[in-house]
Formats: structure tokens, C-alpha cells, sequence
């Protein structure tokens, strides 16, 4: 009884700082799901792609994949170019997930951008257990995102949307996950060194192959300071 009141807490707890991905995934997933739908694919690829892949700038990917010729490196290379913000996430939530158990490993699975940046910057109250917390907040907007995207694949046929610049969506929401880390972060030395590396990178190796020499530098980089970058009394 004890440890169902612990989770009830937590779930409680977690649950309204997801209200504001609810919208955004639910808006998301659908256009997702409509996508899939007009390339022919069934709900069903729809339901697995979301729940097994997660990753939404990817699984937009994945329908051009799935529908060319298959060239299984070009996909990693191309999953690993969209994605490789995620190593730094990994990087910044090293300290957190310690002690979390099993739970570490839906932890890793489920960490989008969202869940990062609310179980990054979250001030749990005392009391709370914080890897039920880190856990219900991922569960939750995994659920949204294939929520949505289900509904968009049920209803595909029936919506229609104008897909175009769908893609700047994303692009918008980095923007505005990378302001609200920095306002709420005390040091900016990381966000500093992430947009001067992308600048110089962007200059040297130009704008269609500067990604992945850029998020190598940048993870070195991190690598490197990250004892420097701890805040004090975080030190394991």
C-alpha cells in the first residue's frame, strides 16, 4: 500500500508539468499519423513506429526511407545525423537517472526533448520519489505522442492537410527548448559552446555537411569540461 501511495504521488505530481507536450504531441502525432496515412501506410505501422521508434523528427524520416530504396547505413547515418542531439542529453542526465533503478532503462528509451527538458530543469517536491517522477513524466509524453499519432492514422483519410513546412515545427520547438534552458540555467557555458562550434563548423564545412563534424566537436567539448560544467554539491 505503501509503495501504490508513493506512485500515486509521484503520477500526481508529474502529471500538469506534461500538460503543455499534451497539446503539442497530440497537434504533432496527428500530422504524423496523417502522413503516414496518405503514404499508405496502415495504423498499425503507425502505432508500432511511434511506440518502438520515438523520435519524431526520425520517424518523419523513416516514411522516405521506408518508401525508397533500402540502404540500411544511409538510414543509421541519416537517424544519427537528426538525433545526435540525444548523446548530449544522455551526457546532462548522467547524475539524474543514478539510483533510478530499471526505471534507467525507459528512462533512456523515452528521452525526447521534452521529457529532457522537464526532468532536467524540474524542482520535485520533497517527499516525491524522483525517479517515479522522471519516469511518469516520460511515460506520459510517450503516451501522448502515440496517442496522437493513432488518431492521425484512424483519421487520415478523412483529414486533409497541406504538409508543407510542416518540417519548421520542429525547428520552432528547439528554439524555444533552447530558451527556456537558458533562462533557466545558471551558467550558459554549454549553450555558448554549442552555438559557437555550430557557427564555425557552419562556416568551414558548409550548411549541408556541417552537422555531424559539429555535434562530434561539441560532444568532445562537453566531454572534456564536464567536471567544470557540474554545479557544486552535484558532484558524484
Amino acid at each position: 500500500m505503501r509503495n501504490n501511495n508513493k506512485l500515486y504521488v509521484a503520477f500526481r505530481t508529474a502529471a500538469p508539468a506534461t500538460f503543455p507536450i499534451l497539446a503539442a504531441f497530440l497537434f504533432l502525432g496527428i500530422a504524423y499519423g496523417i502522413y503516414m496515412n496518405v503514404s499508405g501506410f496502415h495504423v498499425i505501422y503507425t502505432f508500432l513506429m511511434s511506440s518502438l521508434i520515438y523520435a519524431g523528427s526520425v520517424e518523419f524520416l523513416t516514411v522516405h526511407l521506408l518508401l525508397g530504396a533500402y540502404h540500411p547505413l544511409s538510414a543509421l547515418l541519416f537517424a544519427l545525423m537528426v538525433n545526435a542531439r540525444h548523446l548530449f542529453y544522455g551526457i546532462s542526465m548522467l547524475e539524474k537517472f543514478k539510483g533510478t533503478g530499471l526505471k534507467k532503462l525507459y528512462l533512456i528509451f523515452g528521452l525526447c526533448d521534452e521529457s529532457f527538458t522537464i526532468n532536467y530543469s524540474a524542482k520535485i517536491p520533497e517527499g516525491v520519489d524522483r525517479g517515479w517522477y522522471m519516469f511518469f513524466v516520460t511515460l506520459l509524453n510517450h503516451c501522448y505522442w502515440v496517442v496522437g499519432a493513432c488518431i492521425g492514422g484512424v483519421f487520415g483519410s478523412i483529414f486533409h492537410m497541406n504538409m508543407e513546412g510542416l518540417e519548421f515545427v520542429m525547428t520552432a520547438l528547439f528554439v524555444v527548448i533552447f530558451i527556456e534552458q537558458w533562462k533557466s540555467g545558471s551558467t550558459h557555458r554549454s549553450a555558448l559552446v554549442g552555438v559557437v562550434i555550430s557557427i564555425l563548423c557552419l562556416i568551414i564545412f558548409g550548411r549541408d555537411s556541417f552537422m555531424i563534424p559539429a555535434m562530434i566537436l561539441i560532444i568532445a567539448a562537453l566531454t572534456i569540461t564536464r567536471k567544470q560544467q557540474e554545479p557544486v554539491g552535484e558532484t558524484a
